[in-house]
């Protein structure tokens, strides 16, 4: 995951985040925002994990929306039609002299084999959620590897949402056919491969090493 290489690797961060009626702060450290509370959550049954085989099934008869929080270079790779997209991850666009430092050890270990860009944690995510989706909707949140939806769940549950649920494993365990409706370049779980990962991925795939059809 790329968010647990880029400000996640530092000592702990406290984070602000001003919804339309409160202010809550949560601690974006290494494990913090994945274990205790979070954990409780799906402990109690308070939020619903979905598998993707399950999917399109909970949006269609249980009435979940769908919302992809990956960032938008994971997601415009490929997408489910009709899903709602706000990132918990953007580009880090601050260019002082530590962040430029941050960078270039991120694209040394990380960046240049997985593509990703180092990020910085969405300080608008709640908000922008609050726009598009009332807080008694049901809300399916998904991401890549199921880790990041984890975080932003927790985020969105403090801010009031209790319609929760968290797609299992997340869009890398998506197969064929669990989403009717994808759009983009390349399939819902190799959308997070880049760099020189993405170019091992064509040669499996075209040596046949792996399945072009699942």
């Amino acid at each position: 995951m790329a968010t647990g290489a880029t400000h996640f690797s530092s000592s702990l961060i406290h984070l602000k985040t001003k919804t339309n009626t409160k202010t809550f702060t949560v601690k974006a450290g290494p494990t913090s925002l994945t274990s205790s509370n979070s954990k409780d959550l799906f402990k109690s049954g308070t939020v619903k994990p979905i598998q993707p085989k399950h999917a399109t099934e909970a949006i269609q008869t249980e009435g979940y929306r769908l919302l992809d929080i990956r960032p938008e270079w994971e997601r415009e790779k490929a997408y489910v039609t009709g899903s709602l997209h706000v990132p918990l991850f953007v580009a880090d666009v601050d260019n002082g002299p530590v962040t430029l430092l941050k960078k270039w050890v991120h694209f040394g270990y990380i960046g240049a084999w997985t593509g990703q860009l180092f990020t910085t944690i969405n300080g608008e995510f709640v908000p922008q959620v609050e726009e598009a989706v009332k807080r008694d909707e049901k809300l399916l949140v998904a991401c890549g590897e199921g880790l990041r939806s984890v975080i932003a769940i927790k985020m969105l549950h403090q801010a009031g949402y209790k319609n929760l649920a968290w797609l299992a494993g997340g869009f890398n365990r998506s197969q064929k056919g669990d989403f009717p409706q994808v759009e983009g370049k390349t399939k819902l779980q190799y959308a997070t491969i880049g760099g020189v990962s993405y170019i091992f991925l064509q040669i499996l795939l075209v040596s046949g090493v792996l399945d072009k059809e699942n």
